[in-house]
C-alpha cells in the first residue's frame, strides 16, 4: 500500500469516471467496476474494496444549495454553494453566491461589489491563498 494519505471515495470514484471518459474517447471501453479496480491498483491497494476501507473520510463537503457563513477578504458573508467540486488533492473549487453583495476594495477612493465568487478552500474551510497581513482569502464554514 502506498504511503500517501488515500482521498476519500467520492475522490477516488470521480477518478473512476475520469479514467473511463478518457478510455472512451480513445474509443477504448471499460466498465465502471474494472474503472474502480484500476483505480485500486494505482493507490496500491488489491482490490476496490480494500481501498475504499482504506479510503479517508471527508470530513466536510460542500454541496449546491448548501448555506454557509463565513469571511471573504475580511469581510462577513452568508450565502449559499453554487457549485462544488473536489479535486483529488482534498481541496474544494466552489462558486458561492453572497446574500448580499461584498466590497472586496478597502480603497475609500472607489468600490467593487461582489455579490458572487469563485474560491477554492481545504477540508477546514480555508483558501490557501493569503492576504498581505497573512490572512486567508476565504474562511468558510457549514451555516
Amino acid at each position: 500500500m502506498t504511503t500517501n494519505q488515500i482521498p476519500s471515495r467520492d475522490v477516488l470514484k470521480a477518478q473512476a469516471k475520469r479514467l473511463r471518459g478518457d478510455l472512451k474517447e480513445r474509443g477504448q471501453t471499460m466498465s465502471h467496476a474494472q474503472a474502480l479496480e484500476t483505480v485500486a491498483h494505482q493507490w496500491g491497494a488489491r482490490d476496490w474494496n480494500t481501498l475504499s476501507a482504506r479510503a479517508t473520510a471527508s470530513p466536510l463537503g460542500w454541496a449546491p444549495g448548501q448555506r454557509v457563513s463565513g469571511r471573504y477578504l475580511g469581510h462577513p458573508f452568508t450565502g449559499e454553494v453554487k457549485g462544488a467540486r473536489q479535486s483529488s488533492n482534498g481541496f474544494w473549487s466552489l462558486t458561492l453566491r453572497f446574500d448580499a453583495a461584498i466590497d472586496v476594495v478597502t480603497s475609500t477612493q472607489f468600490s467593487a461589489f461582489r455579490r458572487q465568487v469563485n474560491t477554492t478552500v481545504n477540508t477546514e474551510g480555508m483558501s490557501p491563498q493569503k492576504t498581505s497581513d497573512g490572512q486567508p482569502h476565504m474562511v468558510l464554514r457549514q451555516a
